[in-house]
């Protein structure tokens, strides 16, 4: 597993969502490191992180984590994942609740439903026969296009990036099958620590109605809804999102 760290302070671990990288909070890093000790990793077979012989599931995916922190010799930490990563953090929080001091479900979602496995069921057909259209609708569904028109660099380098060898694809398709097959809502009411769920009114990859759902299954939750900022918020709204993050952990006491 290739990890990083950076900053002093609470550990807070960033776990990343479909695509697996930790440079997906390279930006938002920078600015959480001021008040924490920010830990973020490649995800087995993703970036540096070999792919191992484990099955990928979202369990697996959450023992990955584990073994992060212990790696980085942190006991408990504030665990925030993002999108996929929320349900590999809801799996950790399952797991090894020792471990946690706050759990932050940012674009995330509680179970299976018929709008996201039509959505990621076509996104895994486009990924078989055309890897630059899979990385292509991954960026324009996961933004507001006012963002994407002001920011088309990240269009760009989206497609550079496009999983074309068979390798890269078969990852994608287990993460893919992996994110499908998860259901938390047997565990989710005994889920006893502090909890978040943030995210965007507008969001079409997990929607608003999804991301309600998961807060009302968690007992004294808090929840915030941004106005805008698509699927991938954290990048559109970095102001937005960095301050409510913080914000919620310095009140956990």
């Amino acid at each position: 597993m290739h990890a990083f760290a950076q900053g002093r302070g609470q550990p807070l671990l960033l776990v990343s969502g479909l695509g697996g990288s930790g440079v997906f909070w390279q930006n938002i890093a920078a600015t959480l490191e001021r008040s924490f000790r920010v830990v973020s990793f490649d995800q087995r077979g993703i970036g540096a992180s070999t792919r191992g012989s484990a099955d990928c599931s979202i369990d697996e995916l959450a023992r990955d984590c584990v073994a992060v922190l212990d790696a980085a010799g942190i006991e408990r930490a504030v665990v925030l994942g993002h999108s996929t990563g929320g349900c590999i953090a809801q799996s950790l929080a399952r797991q090894a609740p020792q471990r946690i001091d706050g759990l932050i479900l940012s674009g995330g979602w509680l179970k299976p439903s018929r709008y996201m496995a039509g959505y990621f069921g076509a996104r895994r057909a486009i990924l078989a026969t055309n890897p630059e259209a899979y990385a292509a609708s991954s960026v324009l569904c996961a933004y507001p296009p006012a963002w994407i028109e002001a920011n088309w660099p990240v269009f760009e380098a989206a497609l550079a990036a496009a999983p074309a060898t068979a390798q890269a694809q078969a990852v994608m398709r287990e993460r893919i099958d992996a994110l499908l097959s998860f259901d938390g809502s047997a565990e989710a009411a005994a889920l006893a620590m502090p909890i978040l769920v943030l995210g965007a009114r507008d969001d079409m990859v997990v929607p608003a109605f999804l991301q309600e759902e998961l807060a009302a299954a968690l007992p004294g939750c808090a929840k915030t809804m941004l106005d805008s900022g698509g699927h991938l918020f954290p990048v559109s709204r970095p102001d937005a999102f960095t301050a409510t993050v913080a914000d919620w952990i310095s009140r956990l006491g």
